[in-house]
Protein backbone atom coordinates (compact mmCIF):
# COMPACT_ATOMS: atom_id res chain seq x y z
CA UNK A 1 0.00 0.00 0.00
CA UNK A 2 1.46 3.69 -1.10
CA UNK A 3 2.79 5.53 1.68
CA UNK A 4 1.76 9.02 2.62
CA UNK A 5 3.50 11.30 5.36
CA UNK A 6 1.64 12.97 7.74
CA UNK A 7 2.55 16.20 6.29
CA UNK A 8 1.00 14.88 2.83
CA UNK A 9 -1.74 13.63 4.31
CA UNK A 10 -2.62 16.85 5.89
CA UNK A 11 -1.86 18.69 2.51
CA UNK A 12 -4.18 16.30 0.42
CA UNK A 13 -7.40 16.77 2.92
CA UNK A 14 -6.66 20.57 3.46
CA UNK A 15 -6.46 20.37 -0.12
CA UNK A 16 -10.25 18.46 -1.02
CA UNK A 17 -11.64 20.26 1.78
CA UNK A 18 -11.00 23.50 0.05
CA UNK A 19 -13.00 24.71 -2.76
CA UNK A 20 -13.25 28.01 -5.03
CA UNK A 21 -15.24 29.66 -7.89
CA UNK A 22 -13.80 29.98 -11.37
CA UNK A 23 -14.70 30.72 -14.86
CA UNK A 24 -12.18 28.32 -16.35
CA UNK A 25 -13.60 25.25 -18.15
CA UNK A 26 -13.52 22.13 -14.89
CA UNK A 27 -13.50 18.73 -15.88
CA UNK A 28 -16.22 17.02 -13.57
CA UNK A 29 -14.27 13.92 -13.84
CA UNK A 30 -11.42 15.24 -12.65
CA UNK A 31 -12.27 17.75 -9.83
CA UNK A 32 -13.74 14.15 -8.31
CA UNK A 33 -10.48 12.75 -8.08
CA UNK A 34 -8.51 15.57 -7.51
CA UNK A 35 -5.31 15.66 -5.08
CA UNK A 36 -6.29 12.10 -4.48
CA UNK A 37 -3.35 9.59 -3.61
CA UNK A 38 -4.34 6.60 -6.30
CA UNK A 39 -2.02 4.14 -5.21
CA UNK A 40 0.58 1.65 -7.48
CA UNK A 41 2.88 -1.29 -6.65
CA UNK A 42 3.89 -1.31 -3.13
CA UNK A 43 4.35 2.03 -1.87
CA UNK A 44 3.76 4.18 -5.25
CA UNK A 45 0.78 6.56 -5.81
CA UNK A 46 -0.29 8.94 -8.92
CA UNK A 47 -2.70 12.07 -7.99
CA UNK A 48 -3.81 15.09 -10.19
CA UNK A 49 -2.41 18.53 -8.39
CA UNK A 50 -3.66 20.41 -11.22
CA UNK A 51 -5.32 21.00 -15.01
CA UNK A 52 -5.96 23.24 -17.74
CA UNK A 53 -8.92 22.41 -20.45
CA UNK A 54 -10.78 19.53 -21.33
CA UNK A 55 -11.97 18.26 -24.89
CA UNK A 56 -13.51 21.63 -25.27
CA UNK A 57 -9.60 23.31 -25.24
CA UNK A 58 -8.66 21.21 -27.87
CA UNK A 59 -11.88 21.73 -30.14
CA UNK A 60 -11.57 25.72 -29.33
CA UNK A 61 -7.49 25.23 -30.60
CA UNK A 62 -8.71 23.53 -33.24
CA UNK A 63 -11.42 25.91 -34.01
CA UNK A 64 -9.80 29.09 -33.06
CA UNK A 65 -13.10 29.72 -31.97
CA UNK A 66 -14.32 31.99 -28.17
CA UNK A 67 -16.53 28.86 -26.52
CA UNK A 68 -18.87 26.10 -27.14
CA UNK A 69 -21.54 28.14 -28.44
CA UNK A 70 -24.58 26.04 -30.26
CA UNK A 71 -21.99 22.86 -31.23
CA UNK A 72 -23.15 19.89 -29.97
CA UNK A 73 -21.22 16.70 -28.44
CA UNK A 74 -21.18 15.03 -31.50
CA UNK A 75 -19.76 17.33 -33.82
CA UNK A 76 -16.86 17.43 -31.01
CA UNK A 77 -16.27 14.24 -31.43
CA UNK A 78 -16.10 14.14 -34.41
CA UNK A 79 -13.88 16.96 -35.13
CA UNK A 80 -11.43 15.37 -32.30
CA UNK A 81 -11.32 11.96 -33.82
CA UNK A 82 -10.58 13.37 -37.25
CA UNK A 83 -7.69 15.60 -35.70
CA UNK A 84 -6.15 12.20 -34.01
CA UNK A 85 -6.59 10.06 -37.69
CA UNK A 86 -4.96 12.47 -39.44
CA UNK A 87 -2.48 13.16 -36.75
CA UNK A 88 -3.03 16.86 -36.27
CA UNK A 89 -1.57 17.32 -32.91
CA UNK A 90 -1.46 20.84 -32.36
CA UNK A 91 -4.78 20.97 -30.60
CA UNK A 92 -4.08 18.64 -27.91
CA UNK A 93 -1.09 20.88 -26.93
CA UNK A 94 -4.13 23.28 -25.93
CA UNK A 95 -4.52 21.14 -22.38
CA UNK A 96 -2.11 20.38 -19.95
CA UNK A 97 -2.45 18.43 -16.51
CA UNK A 98 0.00 18.28 -13.29
CA UNK A 99 0.57 14.69 -11.96
CA UNK A 100 2.62 13.83 -8.78
CA UNK A 101 3.76 10.45 -8.87
CA UNK A 102 5.53 8.67 -6.18
CA UNK A 103 7.60 5.34 -8.52
CA UNK A 104 10.91 3.11 -7.80
CA UNK A 105 14.37 4.99 -9.00
CA UNK A 106 14.54 3.34 -12.12
CA UNK A 107 11.12 3.68 -13.28
CA UNK A 108 11.86 7.09 -13.41
CA UNK A 109 14.97 6.76 -15.27
CA UNK A 110 12.98 4.90 -17.78
CA UNK A 111 10.13 7.66 -17.85
CA UNK A 112 11.97 10.57 -17.91
CA UNK A 113 13.52 9.54 -21.47
CA UNK A 114 10.07 11.01 -22.24
CA UNK A 115 11.39 14.81 -22.23
CA UNK A 116 8.44 16.61 -23.71
CA UNK A 117 7.34 17.71 -19.74
CA UNK A 118 8.59 19.56 -17.48
CA UNK A 119 9.76 17.94 -13.90
CA UNK A 120 10.57 18.60 -10.40
CA UNK A 121 12.09 15.52 -8.54
CA UNK A 122 12.38 15.31 -4.92
CA UNK A 123 16.31 16.02 -3.57
CA UNK A 124 18.05 13.44 -1.92
CA UNK A 125 20.50 16.28 -1.65
CA UNK A 126 18.21 18.28 0.56
CA UNK A 127 16.42 15.76 2.00
CA UNK A 128 16.58 12.23 3.49
CA UNK A 129 15.00 9.36 1.92
CA UNK A 130 12.80 7.03 3.25
CA UNK A 131 13.30 3.49 3.71
CA UNK A 132 10.73 2.74 1.18
CA UNK A 133 11.70 0.24 -2.01
CA UNK A 134 10.20 -1.98 -4.34
CA UNK A 135 9.83 -5.34 -4.18
CA UNK A 136 8.32 -7.20 -7.08
CA UNK A 137 5.27 -9.64 -6.72
CA UNK A 138 6.92 -13.44 -7.00
CA UNK A 139 4.63 -13.33 -10.16
CA UNK A 140 6.21 -10.67 -11.84
CA UNK A 141 9.96 -12.58 -11.16
CA UNK A 142 10.39 -13.65 -15.05
CA UNK A 143 14.05 -14.59 -16.72
CA UNK A 144 15.40 -12.97 -19.36
CA UNK A 145 13.60 -13.08 -22.86
CA UNK A 146 15.25 -15.41 -25.28
CA UNK A 147 14.05 -13.00 -28.24
CA UNK A 148 13.42 -9.99 -26.38
CA UNK A 149 17.12 -8.57 -25.33
CA UNK A 150 15.16 -5.76 -23.35
CA UNK A 151 12.10 -8.12 -21.83
CA UNK A 152 11.13 -10.79 -19.61
CA UNK A 153 10.32 -14.37 -20.66
CA UNK A 154 8.82 -17.14 -18.34
CA UNK A 155 8.58 -16.40 -14.30
CA UNK A 156 11.01 -18.23 -12.25
CA UNK A 157 10.39 -21.14 -10.08
CA UNK A 158 8.83 -20.70 -6.44
CA UNK A 159 11.87 -21.38 -4.53
CA UNK A 160 14.28 -19.51 -7.08
CA UNK A 161 11.53 -16.39 -6.73
CA UNK A 162 11.53 -16.70 -2.86
CA UNK A 163 15.69 -16.87 -3.28
CA UNK A 164 15.50 -14.00 -4.94
CA UNK A 165 13.20 -11.98 -2.74
CA UNK A 166 15.23 -12.19 0.16
CA UNK A 167 18.15 -11.13 -1.57
CA UNK A 168 16.59 -7.90 -2.77
CA UNK A 169 15.22 -6.82 0.53
CA UNK A 170 17.87 -7.83 2.68
CA UNK A 171 20.15 -5.69 -0.35
CA UNK A 172 17.72 -2.41 0.45
CA UNK A 173 17.64 -3.35 3.87
CA UNK A 174 21.50 -3.50 4.11
CA UNK A 175 21.96 0.05 1.70
CA UNK A 176 19.71 2.12 3.74
CA UNK A 177 21.05 0.77 6.95
CA UNK A 178 24.48 1.93 5.53
CA UNK A 179 22.83 4.82 4.06
CA UNK A 180 21.76 6.34 7.90
CA UNK A 181 25.23 5.18 9.09
CA UNK A 182 27.14 7.82 6.14
CA UNK A 183 24.38 10.64 7.77
CA UNK A 184 25.31 9.81 11.21
CA UNK A 185 21.61 9.37 12.02
CA UNK A 186 19.11 7.60 12.71
CA UNK A 187 15.11 6.80 11.05
CA UNK A 188 14.09 9.80 13.45
CA UNK A 189 16.48 12.19 12.45
CA UNK A 190 18.62 11.79 16.18
CA UNK A 191 22.27 12.01 15.69
CA UNK A 192 24.20 8.36 15.91
CA UNK A 193 27.26 9.54 17.33
CA UNK A 194 28.40 13.00 18.86
CA UNK A 195 32.02 12.55 18.18
CA UNK A 196 30.77 12.14 14.67
CA UNK A 197 30.21 14.68 11.45
CA UNK A 198 28.19 12.44 9.08
CA UNK A 199 28.68 12.06 4.61
CA UNK A 200 26.92 14.86 3.09
CA UNK A 201 23.47 13.67 1.59
CA UNK A 202 24.10 14.00 -2.09
CA UNK A 203 27.13 11.78 -1.31
CA UNK A 204 25.33 9.38 0.76
CA UNK A 205 22.93 8.52 -1.36
CA UNK A 206 24.84 6.76 -3.44
CA UNK A 207 24.74 3.94 -1.76
CA UNK A 208 20.82 3.31 -2.50
CA UNK A 209 19.70 0.75 -5.15
CA UNK A 210 17.47 1.64 -8.22
CA UNK A 211 14.57 -0.05 -6.31
CA UNK A 212 14.21 2.97 -3.50
CA UNK A 213 11.28 5.33 -3.88
CA UNK A 214 11.33 8.35 -5.36
CA UNK A 215 8.87 11.09 -5.79
CA UNK A 216 8.13 14.03 -8.83
CA UNK A 217 5.57 16.74 -10.10
CA UNK A 218 5.23 16.17 -13.96
CA UNK A 219 3.68 18.49 -15.93
CA UNK A 220 2.84 17.58 -19.47
CA UNK A 221 0.28 18.86 -22.34
CA UNK A 222 -2.27 16.50 -23.84
CA UNK A 223 -0.62 15.65 -26.70
CA UNK A 224 2.45 14.54 -25.57
CA UNK A 225 0.39 12.89 -22.52
CA UNK A 226 -0.64 10.40 -25.33
CA UNK A 227 2.42 10.24 -27.01
CA UNK A 228 3.76 8.72 -23.86
CA UNK A 229 0.66 6.55 -22.77
CA UNK A 230 0.90 5.11 -26.28
CA UNK A 231 4.17 3.70 -25.69
CA UNK A 232 4.25 2.81 -21.61
CA UNK A 233 0.45 1.28 -21.62
CA UNK A 234 1.14 -1.16 -24.80
CA UNK A 235 1.61 -4.57 -23.05
CA UNK A 236 5.24 -4.50 -24.14
CA UNK A 237 6.06 -1.99 -21.79
CA UNK A 238 7.90 -3.04 -18.22
CA UNK A 239 5.27 -3.94 -15.66
CA UNK A 240 6.07 -1.69 -13.30
CA UNK A 241 6.09 1.25 -15.50
CA UNK A 242 3.17 -0.06 -17.30
CA UNK A 243 0.85 -0.29 -13.89
CA UNK A 244 1.84 3.61 -13.74
CA UNK A 245 0.93 4.24 -17.46
CA UNK A 246 -2.63 2.12 -16.56
CA UNK A 247 -3.60 4.51 -14.10
CA UNK A 248 -2.89 7.44 -15.92
CA UNK A 249 -5.33 6.10 -18.93
CA UNK A 250 -7.74 6.31 -16.11
CA UNK A 251 -7.07 9.87 -15.06
CA UNK A 252 -7.31 10.54 -18.86
CA UNK A 253 -10.42 9.45 -19.51
CA UNK A 254 -12.23 10.77 -16.32
CA UNK A 255 -9.87 14.27 -17.75
CA UNK A 256 -11.15 14.33 -21.24
CA UNK A 257 -13.71 11.22 -22.31
CA UNK A 258 -14.03 12.49 -26.11
CA UNK A 259 -10.27 12.59 -27.06
CA UNK A 260 -9.66 9.42 -24.59
CA UNK A 261 -12.45 7.35 -26.93
CA UNK A 262 -10.44 8.71 -30.34
CA UNK A 263 -6.96 7.81 -28.74
CA UNK A 264 -8.14 4.23 -27.69
CA UNK A 265 -9.34 3.89 -31.13
CA UNK A 266 -6.79 5.13 -33.34
CA UNK A 267 -3.26 5.25 -31.43
CA UNK A 268 -4.15 2.02 -28.76
CA UNK A 269 -6.25 -0.19 -30.31
CA UNK A 270 -4.84 0.73 -34.33
CA UNK A 271 -2.12 -1.27 -36.11
CA UNK A 272 0.63 0.55 -38.17
CA UNK A 273 1.72 -1.49 -41.11
CA UNK A 274 5.38 -0.99 -43.28
CA UNK A 275 4.62 -0.32 -47.32
CA UNK A 276 5.40 -4.12 -47.64
CA UNK A 277 3.08 -5.14 -44.84
CA UNK A 278 0.49 -2.89 -46.80
CA UNK A 279 1.06 -4.47 -50.25
CA UNK A 280 0.87 -7.99 -48.58
CA UNK A 281 -2.45 -7.24 -47.21
CA UNK A 282 -3.74 -6.01 -50.50
CA UNK A 283 -2.91 -9.45 -52.26
CA UNK A 284 -4.35 -11.75 -49.43
CA UNK A 285 -7.43 -9.42 -49.47
CA UNK A 286 -7.91 -10.20 -53.57
CA UNK A 287 -7.54 -14.18 -52.63
CA UNK A 288 -3.79 -14.45 -53.06
CA UNK A 289 -2.44 -16.96 -50.69
CA UNK A 290 0.94 -15.02 -49.38
CA UNK A 291 3.59 -16.72 -47.13
CA UNK A 292 7.13 -14.83 -45.84
CA UNK A 293 8.97 -15.63 -49.11
CA UNK A 294 6.72 -13.85 -51.30
CA UNK A 295 7.49 -10.72 -49.32
CA UNK A 296 10.52 -8.59 -49.03
CA UNK A 297 9.66 -8.52 -45.09
CA UNK A 298 12.07 -9.76 -42.44
CA UNK A 299 11.44 -13.23 -40.68
CA UNK A 300 10.73 -10.62 -37.25
CA UNK A 301 8.63 -7.75 -39.39
CA UNK A 302 6.65 -11.07 -41.21
CA UNK A 303 6.11 -12.89 -37.55
CA UNK A 304 4.47 -9.58 -36.45
CA UNK A 305 2.28 -8.98 -39.34
CA UNK A 306 0.95 -12.54 -38.75
CA UNK A 307 0.65 -11.64 -34.90
CA UNK A 308 -1.63 -8.28 -35.96
CA UNK A 309 -3.51 -10.29 -38.39
CA UNK A 310 -4.86 -12.74 -36.18
CA UNK A 311 -5.78 -10.61 -32.98
CA UNK A 312 -9.29 -10.71 -32.41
Amino acid sequence: MSKLSDEQTLQIQQSRDSAASTRRVVSSGLEEILYEAIPVLDHGFVRVVDYMGDDSAVVQAARVSYGRGTRKVNEDRGLIHYLLRHWHTTPFEMAEIKLHVKMPIFVARQWIRHRMANVNEYSARYSVLDREFYVPAPEQLAAQSVQNRQGRGDVVGPEEARRILNVLTEDAQRNYDHYLDMLNHDEAGERLDEGRQGLARELARMNLSLNFYTQWYWKIDLHNLMNFLRLRADPHAQYEIRVYAEVILDILQKWVPLTFEAFREHRLEAMTFSGEAVKALRRMLAGEKITHSDTAMSKREWDEFQSALAKR
